[in-house]
Order: C-alpha cells, then structure tokens, then sequence
C-alpha cells in the first residue's frame, strides 16, 4: 500500500510542469548577466512572518558546483525554496533560469521548475512501485506520451547514475545510496539547467556520500549549475568548491583559507 503523503509529496513535485503543456510558455526575462543562471541582488528571504536572511547578493553561473552552508536553522533550505519559487520573494531583485522571481506569477512558476531538478535529503520516493515506474510516473505527469520515448529516457537517466540494471527493483529494496541515485535520476528526466540538492548526503554513510558528490560532480561537467547545501564538513574538505554560508542573518561567501564552523 502506497504512503499517502509520501504520494502527496511526489505528485505535487512533478504535476506542476503540467501546465507548461498548455499554451506555448510564459513570458521570461533577461537575466542581467548573460553567464549567470541564477542572479540575486539585495534580496530579503521571508518564511511567513520570520525574516531568514537579508541582503541576499550573489550569482551562479551556468556551470558552476556550489555548496550552500550554514547551520541547522541558518536559511539553508528558505533559500532553496526561493529559487525554485516555493517561498515567494518579496523585496530585492532575482532572476533563476530567465524568470524574474518577483515579477513571477503563479501559471508561470511550472515553467520555471521545468528548468530545475530537486535532489532532496528523504529520497521521496514511490514506495508502491519499482524504480522504473517511479520514473515513468514523473515523466507521464510532466506531459511524455511516447512510450518509446519514456523508455528510453528512463533507460538513459538511470545509466547516466550507475543504476542500469536496477529499474525492475523496488525502492525498499536498494541501499540508502541507490536510492539517492534514483532521486538524481529523476531530477535529470527533464534535462534541467539547475540542480538544488538539499542535503543529499544527510541520511549517507561517508564512502556512499563520496560517490554522490562524485556524480553531482560529474553532472555539473555536463554543463549544468549545481547547488548542494550540507552541513557534511569531510565533504567540504575533500571536495573543495565555491562556498557560500548563511550566518547570523547573512549569506556570506567563504574563503578558502577560512575554516567553516557548521556547529
């Protein structure tokens, strides 16, 4: 029997990019510059009622690999949930994939997660189904009707992770690891330009997060942005990137030299 709010959970995720089936798209603007793919400039994250972080400032370029740090409660994941238009953003000026985030009106919001993938820390995963049909529920939610097509996208996300052979297996059945990679294979089925991996490694045990970071790293090389917030200090340390931290308010760009206190 399906979990319910698990079903919840996913069905929303992906039934959003439905509407980009109707009409032929909304209209985007310019990001500012031509290499950023996401541009934040004096902005202020609200949950509700509750100021998270102000004076947002920073860019990412199209293929940038960029870790989001902070402590638990820092503003890690309210700014995840501000790019991809989950928390509406209120004061400041920000452009993700094209789209201006304060002038975003809620029909054109699928077409921007159509250019995002979601990596998220509890898998959200179909528990009713094998991996195969977890991905074909994705791609038939967001308009694929060519059965051929669906099979040879599904065959071709789950090779891109290492998990060919796994498509007839149920979800319970695999490790913590394969299933993270499930949960990036469904994040690249529509081939988006920015992937936000929330916390990827947080259920991982150390040797399974390295090959994580590993393929996100390998994702990135294709050309796409990608941003992981963790708070997983090894691997930080063994896989040295661009580093912005939420502190005390702020979103403040590490440098190298610095130690990053998470705790």
């Amino acid at each position: 029997m399906v979990n319910i709010t698990e079903f919840i959970n996913i069905t929303v995720l992906v039934i959003n990019s439905l509407f980009i089936l109707c009409g032929k798209g909304a209209v985007m603007e310019e990001v500012r510059s031509l290499d950023s793919i996401i541009q934040f400039t004096n902005c202020t994250i609200w949950q509700q009622d509750h100021l998270v972080l102000s004076d947002v400032t920073f860019s990412v370029s199209r293929n940038e690999f960029l870790y989001l740090v902070g402590k638990v409660g820092s503003g890690k994941t309210s700014l995840i949930k501000t790019i991809n238009a989950q928390i509406p953003l209120k004061e400041g000026e920000a452009f993700v994939a094209g789209y201006n985030l304060r002038k975003l009106r809620k029909k054109d919001i699928p077409y921007l997660r159509r250019r995002l993938g979601i990596v998220f820390q509890d898998f959200q995963l179909l528990i009713d189904r094998n991996v195969h049909d977890n991905l074909e529920f994705v791609l038939r939610a967001t308009g694929w009707r060519n059965k051929g097509e669906i099979e040879t996208r599904i065959a071709e996300v789950l090779e891109k992770v290492g998990l060919g052979l796994k498509g007839y297996k149920m979800t319970h059945q695999l490790s913590g690891g394969e299933q993270q990679r499930v949960v990036i294979a469904r994040a690249l089925l529509n081939d988006p330009e920015i992937i936000l991996a929330d916390e990827p490694t947080g259920n991982l045990d150390p040797e399974t997060s390295d090959g994580i970071i590993k393929l996100l790293q390998e994702i990135n090389r294709t050309g796409r942005a990608i941003i992981v917030a963790t708070h997983n200090q090894t691997i930080l340390k063994r896989y040295p990137a661009r580093t912005l931290k939420c502190d005390d308010g702020k979103l403040i760009e590490q440098k190298e030299e610095e130690n990053i206190e998470l705790f």
